[in-house]
């Protein structure tokens, strides 16, 4: 199997590297904005040959898109009309319009198409959603979420990320999604700039908070920042009737206690998301192998991910308008 990777960056280098690895991909192929980048990765990482983005389309089997977020809808669009199998970083786009159209085109076209909402691989959160399919949970009260950047994005990026919710809090909307087994009916969100007035030049905040309510009952609770002094923060507390159980907690979670004997800050807390979800990104892409290779139907599909944006869609509104939003106000 020939392997395309679209734009190598930190996540298409990374990428690259996991697809050199697999036993099934001959051969990977790379393509950048940045033909010299490009290079140097095939060098660095020995991970294939480069080429021109049409050239790339021809030739290979299958495609990963880790380019700018701005051109992931168009490179969709022209893998759908090849008829490649596709992996794609998260978000299609950051519009509800532009990322329905894409998935419509996906849908007629019939390509397996897999986004990259990595915590869907994660061990912890892959247990959180064994526990609750199989009862274990019992009846799901609450779900609290934690998502904390260690240091803000670089203010270049801020405007177009899309704003808090739909650039960072998508990955919790579609991991309480896939770990609960329950859709979001209605949220209330806020949030504000409390320490990066650059996040204000673009309409956006740096703190956020979301209230969710489920369609099986249960409540979900998300607070969201874009800084974090000890490190970076990503957990998940299930509270049920049957067990109480968290995802994120180990030696490297950057919170300490106060407590008399309690648990210090460790030296060597989570500095980014590469390193928390380092082998979660590994196995998705193993995932997509099977999938392009036709073993298995896709994981993560671009219905997945326009779910996730509703919601991201929806608190934004919550927030600009101070008052809860059912999710059927977005269409």
């Amino acid at each position: 199997m020939r392997v395309g990777v679209i734009g190598v960056g930190r996540m298409g280098q990374t990428h690259a590297v996991t697809l050199g690895s697999i036993a099934d991909v001959d051969s990977v192929v790379l393509t950048d904005v940045d033909a010299d980048r490009a290079e140097q990765v095939a060098a660095d990482a020995g991970a294939g040959t480069v080429a021109t983005t049409e050239d790339l389309l021809a030739s290979v089997d299958a495609v990963v898109i880790a380019a700018a977020s701005s051109a992931h809808a168009d490179l969709i669009h022209a893998c759908a009309d090849a008829g490649l199998p596709t992996f794609c970083e998260k978000p299609i786009t950051t519009d509800l319009a532009s990322t329905a159209e894409v998935v419509e085109h996906v849908r007629r076209a019939g390509i397996q198409l897999q986004m990259g909402f990595q915590r869907r691989f994660d061990a912890g959160f892959s247990s959180a959603r064994d526990l609750v399919a199989d009862g274990t949970i019992g009846t799901l009260y609450v779900v609290r979420m934690a998502g904390h950047d260690p240091a803000p994005p670089h203010e270049d990026y801020i405007p177009a990320s899309g704003g808090i919710f739909r650039d960072f809090s998508v990955h919790d909307f579609d991991a309480l999604r896939f770990v609960t087994g329950q859709e979001t009916v209605e949220v209330y969100a806020d949030g504000a700039v409390l320490n990066f007035p650059q996040f204000e030049r673009y309409g956006d905040v740096d703190t956020g908070v979301v209230a969710l309510r489920l369609s099986g009952g249960s409540f979900g609770i998300l607070s969201v920042t874009r800084h974090d002094p000890l490190g970076y923060d990503i957990r998940m507390e299930l509270l049920g009737s049957g067990d109480s159980v968290v995802v994120g907690w180990d030696d490297r979670l950057p919170l300490r206690s106060i407590e008399s004997g309690g648990r210090p800050a460790p030296a060597d807390a989570y500095a980014n998301f590469q390193q928390r979800f380092a082998e979660a990104y590994r196995a998705e892409m193993h995932a997509f192998v099977d999938v392009a290779a036709g073993r298995r139907p896709s994981p993560c599909t671009a219905e997945d991910a326009l779910e996730a944006m509703r919601v991201a869609v929806a608190c934004d509104r919550s927030r600009e308008e101070h008052r809860p939003v059912r999710l059927e106000e977005v269409a």
